[in-house]
């Protein structure tokens, strides 16, 4: 007997559009949040896929945003059930939420949680409000929004903030909710009907397609059982390079409708953004908080700390 999912519904996702969804066999989903690494599994994924450097069409109609609402369920559905290559879909859902399915590798980012914060934040502001409230039907807001703080004081108050994970899944709650979920699902097995087959949980850190792309990309290939031919192999790391992914971002960035530039979307590519903002004592304070958030296991594999002093400020 299946496990009951939690439904997880914002202003412009919905967790139940999964409902119905007929996998196949070899399906791949990318699971993440926001700002973890899910553009860069999605190109590394169309890549090996492909197994060619020119993609035949823009990333998010290869790899569509399942649970988001700006585009109708059923041309999502209509769209992935016309591909013919080997389908890998994106979401932003916790894997509690979406179904689990025998056959199918469910890709699960993970980044500093800092660093995804302080993306965010700036990933926000290149977001076009007014355009994806017209796409998903919103209402205009009645009351003006308050002026944006600096980087530093939002990102100490997004540490400090106690919310239900479930509701706000960008918040530091969410953010551990999410990648402790798959942290106790990885390499688990699921029944299936006529026998036992796997449901395999691959998690990917930021920090590896960053420090050794070659060598995750060549993981990744292993765990989806994919081979690439040596001569092919270079030009396809090349093309998921953070550079030649910011290069070509008018087909690489998700929907371009709602963003201000999509090259702004490819803002750093690099890590310890956060922490540089932060003082020794209010890192310490962020990790007093995460360790009420997550096992002690998953944090020392997601923080993958610089040595010491290194991009901190004391005072």
């Amino acid at each position: 007997m299946s496990e009951p999912r939690v439904r997880y519904q914002s202003h412009d996702e919905d967790s139940a559009r999964w409902n119905g969804f007929p996998f196949r066999p070899g399906d791949v989903v990318i699971s993440s949040r926001s700002k973890t690494g899910t553009t860069w599994l999605q190109m590394i994924c169309a890549l090996l896929v492909l197994q060619s450097s020119e993609l035949p069409a823009p990333l998010s109609e290869l790899s569509p945003w399942l649970d988001w609402i700006i585009k109708p369920r059923d041309e999502v559905f209509a769209l992935l059930a016309a591909q013919e290559h080997r389908r890998f879909i994106k979401t932003h859902t916790p894997l509690d939420g979406i179904p689990l399915e025998p056959g199918v590798t469910y890709i699960v980012a993970g980044r500093h949680p800092l660093d995804s914060a302080v993306s965010l934040y700036h990933h926000s502001a290149n977001l076009d409000r007014q355009r994806i409230r017209q796409l998903s039907g919103q209402p205009e807001p009645t009351v003006t929004a308050a002026p944006r703080p600096a980087v530093r004081d939002w990102l100490l108050s997004w540490i400090e903030r106690q919310v239900d994970p479930r509701e706000e899944l960008d918040s530091l709650p969410g953010v551990m909710w999410h990648l402790s979920d798959a942290w106790g699902r990885r390499d688990q097995a699921a029944p299936a009907i006529g026998g036992t087959d796997r449901v395999d949980v691959v998690l990917v850190h930021y920090d590896d397609l960053v420090n050794d792309l070659d060598a995750e990309m060549r993981r990744v290939a292993s765990r989806l059982g994919i081979d690439v031919a040596d001569d092919v192999w270079p030009d396809l790391v090349d093309a998921a390079t953070f550079d030649r992914m910011r290069g070509r971002a008018e087909q690489v960035a998700p929907d371009r409708r709602v963003l201000v530039s999509a090259g702004g979307f490819f803002r750093r590519g690099t890590s310890g953004s956060g922490r540089e903002l932060l003082t020794t004592d209010e890192l310490a304070g962020y990790h007093a908080r995460a360790a009420e958030l997550a096992p002690a296991e998953l944090l020392a594999w997601l923080h993958r700390e610089p040595p010491a002093g290194a991009g901190r400020v004391s005072r």
